[in-house]
C-alpha cells in the first residue's frame, strides 16, 4: 500500500488554472430564450410555480449596477441549455472562492488515512478505511459542483488497485464489485461576463416584449429609455434615435389602452350596479354578456382587468338576484307588515308624543308633577298589552324594541315622580337614565318598522 501515497498525493496536488474572473465578483447567470438569445440574471434566479424570477442588471456601475427584478413564464425559456449555464457558473465561482481550499482539505484527509493505513498492521481495518475513503473521494465530486472531478476519478481507480492488493496480502479471495456509475461529464457553456450598454438595451427590450403584466412592460421599457440616454457614443445615433421613438410609441401605445379599458370598466360596473341596485336581473346580464364583445373591440389586450370586471359584475348579478328574492318576499308580507303598523300604531304615536316629556327627564328638567300624573295613567298596563300580541318571526326584533322602549318610558316617569315626591337627586339620575333608554329604543323601533314597509334596498 505504501507506494501508492506518493502517487495520490501527487494527483491530489494537482492545481487548475484559476478564472480569469475575480472571486469577489457577482455570479452571472444566464436565461436563455427558445430563439437563442438570453438575459443575464444577477445572482441566483428563482422558478417559482409556473414563472421563473430574477434581477437584471439595467445600466449603473460595472461593480454595482441597478437592478430589476423579473418575472417571465418559465415556458419561455430554453432550460437545457440554462441550467447547463447554471451548471457552469456555479463550477466557476465555486473553483474561483473556496474550490481549491475545500479539494485542499479532502487532499489532507484522504492523505492522513492512508499514512494510517500504510502503518496499520490491522488488514482488516486498513481494507474497512481505505473502502470507507474511497467512498469519501467518489461521492466528492457531486456536492462539490464537479470540481476536480477528473482527478478525483484517477486518485479512486488509484485506490482500486490498492484495496485489491490488501485484499490479496490479508488472503481475502472474495472480492467486491463497486457498482458506481460514473456521471458523465456535463459540457460547460462557455462563460460571460456584465453586458454591455448595447447588450442590456437588447435584453431589456426582450424581456419587455415577453412580459404578462402591462405595469412590467411599461417599467422595463422605461429602463430601456434610460439605458438609451447612457449609452452615448457606444450606439450610433440612428439607432438611438429609433429605438427611442420605438420605446415611445409602445408606452403611449399601452397607456391609451390602459385608459380605454378603465373608461370601460367605469362605465360597464356602473351600469350594472344600477340595473342591480333597482333589482333588474336582465340589465345586468345584458351588461355581462357585453364584457366579450367590447373585449373584442379593444382587441383583447388586457386580459387581467376583463377578468376582474367579470368577476365584479357578476358580484353585481348575485347583488341583483338577491335583492330580487327579498323584494318579492317583501310583496308576500307586506300586507302583513302593514297590519302590524295599523295594529301598535295608538301606542307608537303615545311614545312619539312623549318623547319632550322624555327629553325633560333625562336633562333633570321636569315636567310637571301634572304632566307626570298624566303620563303614568297613559303608560301604565301598555307594556303588558303589547307583549301580549302575536307577532311574525319577522316583526319580533322591531317589536321587542318597541316594548323595550315602553318599559323604559314608564320606568323613567315613575322613577321622576319618586324623585320629585323625595327631593332625591341620585333617583332623578335614575330617571334619566331610564328616559334615554326610552328615546333611544324609540328611534331604533321608528326605523326598523319605517324599514319593514319600504322594499328592501342592496346595503
Amino acid at each position: 500500500m505504501s507506494r501508492f501515497i506518493p502517487v495520490f498525493v501527487a494527483v491530489l496536488s494537482l492545481t487548475i488554472p484559476s478564472s480569469a474572473r475575480a472571486a469577489s465578483d457577482a455570479t452571472l447567470f444566464r436565461l436563455f430564450l427558445h430563439d437563442g438569445s438570453s438575459v443575464v440574471s444577477y445572482g441566483e434566479f428563482a422558478r417559482v410555480d409556473d414563472h421563473v424570477i430574477f434581477s437584471m442588471p439595467v445600466g449603473g456601475p460595472v461593480d454595482e449596477p441597478r437592478l430589476h427584478v423579473v418575472s417571465l413564464a418559465e415556458s419561455e425559456i430554453d432550460w437545457t441549455r440554462t441550467d447547463r449555464y447554471a451548471a457552469s457558473a456555479r463550477y466557476q465561482r465555486y473553483a474561483d472562492t473556496r474550490g481549491e481550499d475545500d479539494f485542499q482539505l479532502l487532499s489532507n484527509d484522504i492523505a492522513r488515512v492512508l499514512n494510517d493505513i500504510a502503518l496499520s498492521n490491522d488488514k482488516s481495518g486498513a481494507l474497512g478505511a481505505a473502502e470507507r475513503a474511497r467512498r469519501t473521494l467518489a461521492d466528492w465530486p457531486a456536492a462539490h459542483y464537479g470540481y476536480r472531478e477528473r482527478d478525483v476519478r484517477e486518485v479512486v481507480s488509484l485506490m482500486d488497485e490498492a484495496i485489491s492488493d490488501i485484499r490479496a496480502s490479508a488472503g481475502l479471495n472474495e472480492f467486491a464489485v463497486s457498482l458506481v456509475a460514473t456521471p458523465e461529464e456535463t459540457g460547460f457553456e462557455p462563460l460571460a461576463g456584465m453586458p454591455s450598454i448595447p447588450e442590456q438595451i437588447g435584453q431589456t427590450f426582450r424581456v419587455a416584449a415577453l412580459a404578462e403584466r402591462v405595469p412590467d412592460r411599461i417599467a422595463l421599457l422605461q429602463e430601456a429609455l434610460a439605458l438609451l440616454n447612457e449609452a452615448g457614443a457606444s450606439i450610433p445615433a440612428a439607432e438611438s434615435l429609433r429605438l427611442r421613438r420605438f420605446a415611445e410609441e409602445q408606452i403611449h401605445a399601452e397607456t391609451v389602452i390602459d385608459q380605454r379599458y378603465a373608461s370601460l370598466s367605469r362605465r360597464l360596473l356602473a351600469s350594472a350596479t344600477s340595473g342591480a341596485g333597482q333589482a333588474r336581473i336582465a340589465d345586468v346580464e345584458r351588461v355581462l354578456n357585453q364584457i366579450p364583445r367590447e373585449d373584442a373591440r379593444l382587441g383583447g389586450r388586457r386580459p387581467e382587468i376583463i377578468q376582474a370586471l367579470n368577476a365584479s359584475i357578476q358580484l353585481q348579478l348575485d347583488n341583483a338576484r338577491r335583492l330580487r328574492l327579498l323584494r318579492d318576499q317583501w310583496l308576500v308580507r307586506r300586507a302583513t307588515y302593514r297590519e302590524y303598523r295599523r295594529s301598535i300604531g295608538g301606542q307608537l304615536v303615545q311614545l312619539v308624543k312623549m318623547q319632550p316629556s322624555l327629553e325633560a327627564i333625562r336633562r333633570l328638567a321636569g315636567p310637571s308633577p301634572l304632566t307626570l300624573v298624566s303620563l303614568r295613567g297613559r303608560l301604565n298596563g301598555g307594556a303588558e298589552q303589547l307583549q301580549r300580541m302575536t307577532v311574525p318571526e319577522e316583526l319580533r326584533v322591531a317589536h321587542g324594541l318597541l316594548v323595550g322602549a315602553w318599559r323604559f318610558a314608564e320606568t323613567a316617569v315613575n322613577t321622576r315622580y319618586d324623585a320629585v315626591k323625595s327631593g332625591n337627586v341620585n333617583t332623578a339620575w335614575q330617571a334619566s337614565s331610564s328616559a334615554a333608554g326610552a328615546l333611544m329604543l324609540v328611534a331604533r323601533a321608528q326605523q326598523e318598522i319605517r324599514a319593514l314597509l319600504e322594499p328592501p334596498k342592496l346595503q
